[in-house]
């Protein structure tokens, strides 16, 4: 079966497909892969079956990250929690799947990064080298059940604290939101000894997705305390980010935003709450996802030809012991190093 690549940033065939098929995601979308062009130069591919005259009945789409520092690969897709395959039979997905592997033979390694896929993986030549825990909350149940699964004294409570210490709620995706987010973000990222993702990220972000993003802040006395920016797709949202400052922990920010996202959704009839990825080894986060019911499962990033090595997803993999000294860089310089560093990642 022929082959093709396509550019999805001009075809719009690809934002047609991508609005209409069942496991599309928001990381499919034209938004977030515009970002992540605009921000760190990874230009986006699609293979797929159709022909330049015929309409989109599949695709596997990804990005070349070529790195001195990281290496050179193909990945599908960088910075994304997950990146289904969107092919719908058998003989469609090893077509797309052979050709990225060829595709990618002159690459150190390609890679996927498949959440549900119902069509089965060649095992040969291709190897789990990352693993996480993903959490998804069904919000079909009324606000009452849903409320009720949360954890009592972790979740439950600390929604009626936030709620009685009359924390302010603001929403949206304008720049003075995105201020008091990055401001956060910085506070938390140094708290785990890490660099911030680059500020210019977050304004493509918004620029290329609109609406499909909102930033929700928690403040005490007009002092920002917590953060989270979702992304929106079809009947789903996915927290993508969240930030807070820790000595105000007590006052059950966090909670109180996540309760309010939920409390949104239901209304705009989303059906889906998608937690994202975590680091097997963030125990602590991992139990914060599980406290509100959220449903865990396996996410395994593939590769092949499957050479072993260092992450080049994440920081914390590519510089294990550097953790002690982000922690210590102002803040000037930490978004700076950040915007740097983040261009080889992925």
């Amino acid at each position: 079966m022929e082959v093709n690549k396509i550019d999805p940033l001009s075809d719009g065939r690809w934002r047609h497909f991508v609005d209409h098929h069942p496991r599309s995601s928001i990381f499919h979308h034209v938004g977030w892969l515009g970002a992540l062009y605009q921000t760190y130069g990874h230009k986006p591919y699609v293979l797929t079956t159709a022909h330049p005259d015929e309409p989109l009945e599949d695709g596997l789409v990804f990005s070349e990250v070529k790195s001195w520092l990281t290496g050179k690969r193909l990945v599908s897709l960088p910075f994304s929690d997950h990146c289904d395959i969107l092919a719908d039979s058998e003989i469609r997905f090893e077509a797309l799947l052979k050709e990225y592997s060829k595709y990618g033979s002159t690459f150190d390694y390609a890679e996927i990064r498949p959440l549900n896929t119902s069509l089965s993986l060649p095992s040969q030549n291709w190897h789990s080298e990352e693993e996480f825990v993903h959490h998804s909350l069904s919000l079909k149940p009324s606000l009452d059940s849903l409320f009720g699964q949360f954890h009592k004294s972790c979740i439950q409570r600390k929604v009626r604290k936030a709620e009685k210490e009359g924390l302010q709620y603001a929403k949206g995706s304008n720049e003075a939101l995105l201020q008091q987010f990055y401001k956060l973000l910085i506070c938390t990222r140094r708290r785990h000894g890490l660099p911030p993702q680059p500020l210019q990220w977050f304004r493509n972000l918004i620029s290329h997705l609109g609406d499909r993003l909102t930033i929700r802040i928690a403040s005490q006395s007009d002092r920002p305390i917590a953060a989270i920016l979702t992304l929106s797709h079809k009947e789903t949202c996915v927290y993508k980010y969240g930030c807070s400052d820790e000595q105000y922990h007590h006052l059950g920010g966090m909670p109180f935003l996540f309760w309010r996202l939920i409390e949104e959704c239901k209304a705009e009839q989303i059906e889906e709450l998608d937690f994202g990825r975590t680091d097997l080894t963030n125990e602590g986060l991992i139990s914060f996802k599980d406290r509100f019911g959220a449903v865990r499962t396996r996410l395994a990033y593939l590769r092949h030809p499957g050479v072993r090595g260092k992450s080049a997803s994440s920081i914390q993999a590519q510089f294990p012991v550097a953790g002690h000294i982000f922690s210590k860089l102002p803040d000037a310089i930490s978004w700076r190093l950040g915007g740097l560093l983040y261009r080889h990642m992925g």
